[in-house]
């Protein structure tokens, strides 16, 4: 009895993770804007964003919402790989730039290219901060701090939910 409930759980945890893989997978086919490669900025309507992408998505990425900590994703991963923007495929960070911050979101001491992220002054909620956006699609990606590690001190705190996940080759 014992071994067909772990069986069952292993089958629908399974099955689970492979629906949301392939909801992940359908909805960056439906975006026209998604691209690995090309990293011309983009000029799109946040109406048309928000006919496009899943609303989850677009509160973080458009309205520059948050998710909530120890909640993403990726904040404890430890996969190689690169990160890509959620939401037009600009490549953003590699995980060999990925530390442990003990935030509650994944952490980057410096993007993969200079120009892949822009800043701008964040004076919301009564703080002084800085937010990153996608260089290509202008995405609320999160913010950066002074408090990262070496080489750059810096600490790239993103949302999981606005980034993909491509694992290196084996």
């Amino acid at each position: 009895m014992r071994i067909v409930l772990i069986a069952i759980l292993f089958v629908m945890t399974t099955n689970c993770s492979s629906q949301g893989q392939d909801k992940k997978e359908t909805q960056k086919m439906n975006n026209p804007y998604y691209s690995r490669t090309d990293t011309t900025h983009l000029n799109v309507s946040d109406k048309e964003w928000k006919k496009i992408l899943p609303e989850d998505v677009y509160r973080v990425a458009r309205k520059e919402g948050t998710e909530r900590p120890f909640t993403g994703k990726y904040w404890d991963s430890e996969a190689k790989g690169t990160y890509y923007c959620a939401v037009c495929g600009n490549k953003l960070f590699r995980s060999t730039a990925k530390f442990a911050s003990s935030c509650g979101w994944p952490s980057f001491f410096e993007p993969v290219r200079p120009n892949s992220v822009n800043y701008k002054p964040d004076h919301s909620l009564g703080m002084n901060r800085i937010e990153v956006e996608c260089a290509r699609c202008d995405s609320h990606l999160g913010h950066i701090f002074d408090d990262g590690p070496e080489p750059t001190g810096k600490r790239f705190c993103m949302n999981s939910i606005v980034l993909d996940f491509e694992p290196d080759e084996k």
